[in-house]
């Protein structure tokens, strides 16, 4: 889905604070622990937990810190499981708790097997899917060069939404970086590594 989160390859954000998290709060580490637990318990798995950050409201997105994004996500999602209720949630924190944007469809993976060898010219598929998906805003439509096979993985783009999530092929895809922003930067080069799915021949490859 295209929302708030995905500021790959956008402008005017400013620079990116590279320093490593850490915890300024004595909640946070606890909200991350909840997650752990949440996913090695096989409550949720993180392509829900990271479906349900994106399905905050944007107001509520951008003025979130970075832990109370995650606590919204195993909030909402251990309603959705039927753990709590929002009632629940309201009572404890003596008000109202905002939570993610319901839940919508997702999609199943390719049935066919991978297709795919080093050196083929790839074109990202021009489309727009309105539930979660791994692949940037920014290469859509891109032709790329596949460099490298990545790992067989379950699709997350089903496993966000409580499908039963298949196995699917990725590849390492190289990019220049001219194609995808015409030349408004330096020559060089992107990779990405994406889902089958996500990709077809490009035209005169």
């Amino acid at each position: 889905m295209d929302g708030m989160h995905d500021l790959g390859g956008k402008q005017g954000f400013g620079r990116v604070d590279q320093e490593r998290a850490k915890y300024k709060e004595t909640w946070e580490p606890r909200v991350r622990a909840l997650q752990a637990y949440g996913v090695n318990s096989k409550i949720f798995n993180m392509d829900e937990f990271r479906h349900a950050i994106e399905r905050m409201a944007p107001m509520h997105y951008m003025t979130a810190p970075y832990f109370e994004r995650h606590l919204t996500s195993v909030a909402t999602l251990l309603v959705e499981k039927g753990l709590t209720t929002a009632e629940d949630l309201k009572q404890a924190v003596g008000g109202d708790y905002p939570l993610a944007l319901p839940l919508g469809p997702g999609r199943m993976a390719s049935e066919n097997p991978p297709q795919f060898k080093i050196g083929d010219k790839v074109r990202v598929k021009d489309e727009f899917v309105s539930g979660h998906h791994r692949m940037p805003g920014y290469l859509r439509g891109k032709t790329g060069e596949i460099v490298a096979y990545g790992p067989i993985t379950h699709f997350p783009d089903a496993a966000a939404h409580n499908m039963q999530a298949a196995m699917e092929a990725t590849y390492d895809v190289r990019f220049r970086s001219s194609d995808i922003w015409n030349g408004a930067c330096d020559e060089s080069y992107n990779y990405a590594q994406l889902f089958q799915s996500y990709m077809e021949p490009a035209s005169g490859a």
